[in-house]
């Protein structure tokens, strides 16, 4: 357990039960794993290339971060969700190594926005900031502190709006 540096990459074909095998270790029920399946099948959310693992250094998958299609009213954004690491590799920052690979292969294939629900304590750490700060809200109600969003150009700010995901989310 002593890997302090991380192997990323975009997830390939053969790392597809892997990135599940991820997502069933880190949740509690199947949901998380089913979503990335989904999404994986939904032509209209996926985009080749943002989905990120990180690997130990047997090249074995333990952390997992994916990059989905949304909108900001029609602003064409991404969203940041899941993000899981096998539990046995937790704080060992597999999670953050994803999350940075993602977000640079995003920025990488001239993406501008990212929003992410999740914890208000981790995800500042990568830019992220209260979405609301920028206008942005939801259709549903969650912790105004739990959504933030990431501007990564920053010759294009982070338009005001409602986020719309991937129909595989059901928000």
């Amino acid at each position: 357990m002593g890997t302090t540096s991380w192997i990323t990459r975009a997830e390939t074909a053969d790392d597809i039960p892997a990135v599940r095998d991820i997502n069933l270790a880190a949740f509690p029920t199947s949901e998380e794993a089913d979503l990335v399946d989904a999404l994986r099948a939904d032509p209209a959310a996926w985009i080749d290339g943002l989905s990120l693992v990180a690997a130990d250094e047997d090249g074995r998958p333990v952390g997992h971060a994916l990059l989905t299609r949304c909108h900001i009213d029609s602003t064409p954004a991404l969203c940041l969700a899941p993000c899981a690491v096998r539990p046995e590799w937790q704080r060992a920052g597999a999670g953050s190594a994803a999350v940075r690979a993602a977000l640079a292969a995003a920025r990488s294939l001239g993406e501008r926005h990212v929003v992410v629900l999740g914890h208000p304590a981790y995800y500042p750490r990568f830019g992220f900031t209260r979405a609301s700060a920028h206008g942005i809200g939801l259709t549903i109600d969650v912790p105004d502190e739990a959504l933030m969003a990431l501007g990564l150009d920053a010759d294009h700010p982070l338009p005001s709006g409602t986020v719309h995901y991937a129909a595989p989310f059901g928000i």
